[in-house]
Parts: structure tokens; sequence; C-alpha cells
């Protein structure tokens, strides 16, 4: 059977692994060599974006300066995108999933597998589900997850990093590493779904915290034990609600070292320096330096925080509820040393 791959998102991160992708399928005579990525159509200096991304080959919006493959092609409808393919890969922020899995509902091949490289959890009313089982429960498909020290800038660049993709079924993580994995991006596959996804949801909110300490300029020390204690939180929050998590998965990328990166680098770090050093809100500064992207660490804390609080668990938490707080209830930062 030739697998035919389809990008659901085309920002930052989508982009670059998009150029992964574009090249990875041509290496292989088990996929189609034309892969199409959902582009949600806007105008860039009076064109529409699908149309520069066809004829120019870049992404001039979310991931100037680096070309796509010309197999890559961008399209404005999500069912056109999707309709034929056999491997589903989303990488949109978390808050779009319902509704784009509601649109594909029934309009997609019956032998799709799809795979998450969304960071992010879904609150409702119930509680909280995994992305993964979003998708899964709506589209009638198996959903693997990736996630890793991914800054997707670097990933663009070819900066060598590791990644980590999560798997129920042993063949479609094989597959899906098929096209992921590279010389620059080594892949490692885990039979642990829970356990990578709920790392990368969660370590946005320790990067809060990381760039709290840094507008705070309190130093290395300080942000070592936020990311200490940060970890130790996400390892106790994924074992108290899902008893099979892996112990080891926490040593892949997509644990020990995202939570570095992301609390060295990348936006939610930059966006809580600036509200230390600036003052200014949370959702200004969002409008302010990311160029359309979504700030993950604000919405995740808040959707931790419902979770914790409906459970009486905040005082198990102690680093996750104090940045929440200071997200949403203007607690002064200097608490992010004094609460935990």
């Amino acid at each position: 059977m030739v697998e035919k791959v389809a990008l659901i998102g085309s920002g930052n991160w989508g982009s670059a692994v998009a150029k992964i992708i574009g090249r990875n399928v041509t290496k292989f005579n088990h996929y189609d060599n034309e892969v199409k990525m959902w582009v949600f159509e806007e105008k860039v200096n009076g064109r529409n974006l699908t149309e520069i991304i066809n004829t120019q080959h870049e992404n001039v919006k979310y991931l100037p300066g680096i070309k796509l493959p010309e197999n890559i092609v961008a399209c404005p409808d999500l069912v056109e995108t999707c309709s034929d393919a056999t491997m589903l890969v989303f990488v949109v922020p978390h808050q779009f999933v319902t509704s784009i899995c509601k649109q594909l509902k029934g309009k997609i091949h019956p032998d799709c597998k799809a795979i998450s490289l969304i960071k992010g959890i879904d609150v409702n009313a119930d509680g909280f589900r995994l992305i993964t089982d979003m998708i899964q429960d709506s589209l009638g498909v198996r959903s693997c997850v990736l996630s890793g020290a991914n800054i997707a800038s670097e990933v663009a660049e070819e900066k060598f990093c590791e990644t980590t993709i999560g798997y129920r079924n042993r063949a479609d993580g094989e597959l899906f590493r098929d096209i992921f994995h590279t010389p620059s991006f080594r892949v490692n596959i885990v039979e642990d779904v829970v356990g990578v996804e709920l790392c990368g949801a969660l370590k946005n909110i320790v990067a809060i915290g990381g760039g709290l300490v840094d507008g705070l300029k309190l130093g290395d020390n300080t942000k070592a034990a936020i990311i200490r204690i940060g970890l130790y939180e996400m390892r106790k929050f994924s074992k108290m609600f899902y008893k099979d998590v892996k112990d080891e998965t926490f040593f892949e990328s997509c644990g020990v070292a995202d939570l570095i990166t992301t609390c060295a680098g990348g936006r939610n770090r930059k966006v809580a320096e600036a509200h230390v050093t600036t003052g200014k809100s949370f959702d200004q500064l969002e409008k302010e330096m990311l160029n359309g992207q979504k700030l993950q660490g604000t919405s995740t804390a808040q959707d931790m925080y419902n979770i914790l609080s409906k459970k009486n668990l905040c005082h198990e938490f102690p680093l996750m509820t104090t940045i929440y707080r200071i997200c949403y209830e203007n607690l002064p930062p200097l608490k992010i040393v004094e609460d935990i």
C-alpha cells in the first residue's frame, strides 16, 4: 500500500516539519510524493498565503527564509487536503482540534492513521482529555504523538536535535518515524503515547516559570531549581492520572530535554520574561511579540489549575499553581520562589 501524507497546519512548527516530510517521502517507494498542507488562508502583502507558498516555496509569514520542497502543496480547503490521505499530521494550536475533527468526520480514508505534534490538553466539564484521544475518538483512527526538544527555527535550519514519537501500534510508530527521521532530526519511538503527550503539554507551564526567573534576574541556580521542581510535578501529575506512564519517558527528548530547551528558549520563556520587565499582561504581549502565534503555557496553566482545583490538589502542585496565579490573578512574579 502506498501511504499518502497530509499536514494539518502551516505555522512556524508546521512549516518546519513540512520541510522534513516533503524530503523524506521521496526517499521511500511506499509514500506518495505529493504532500498537501492545509493553510488557514490569509493575505500577506495583498496576496494569498497559499499562492505565495506554492509559487515561492516558502512560508514568508511563519517561517521566512526557509525553502520548502516543491512537493509540499499548500491548500486552503481542509477536507480537500485530507480526503485521500492515509497519514494525517496534526500541527495546530490545541484550541482548534475539536472544530477540525468535526469538519473531517466521515470524510477521511478508511485506512487513515494520525500523529499529533500538538502540545496541550483539552479540559472539559468531566475533567480532561489528551489530544490524541480527541483525534482517535472523533475520527475513529489510531493516533501517535511526537514531542521533543524541538524549537522550530533550529529544526528548520537543520541543527542537530532529537525527538520522541509515542505509539500504541508499533507499525504506525515506524511509519511515522520514516517521514520524520533525518541525520539532524533523530527520532526515537516509545510505546507510551500518554507519557510523551503529557510531557509536551506540561513543560510549557514550567517554561513560563523559567521566563519569570530570567525577568527577575534570579540566576542559573534558581532556574535549575524551577526546572527540577517542574519535572517532578510533571511526573507526579502523569503518574497520578495514568498509572501506565513509564518513568523512562521522562528521560527521552520529550521529557527532560524538551523541558530544558523550553526554559532556555522558546516563546513561553520569552513572553514570561517580558511580563516581568514590562509589567504588561500576557495577552497583550502575545499580540505584540508572537506574530499571530499562540502562547501555549498560559492556557495550559489555566487548564491544569481547573483540573487541580476541582480535585483539591493545588497544594500538591505548588509550582504549577503559583505560575497560574501569576498569569491570571496578578500574583507578583517574585512569588515564583516564595510560594513553592
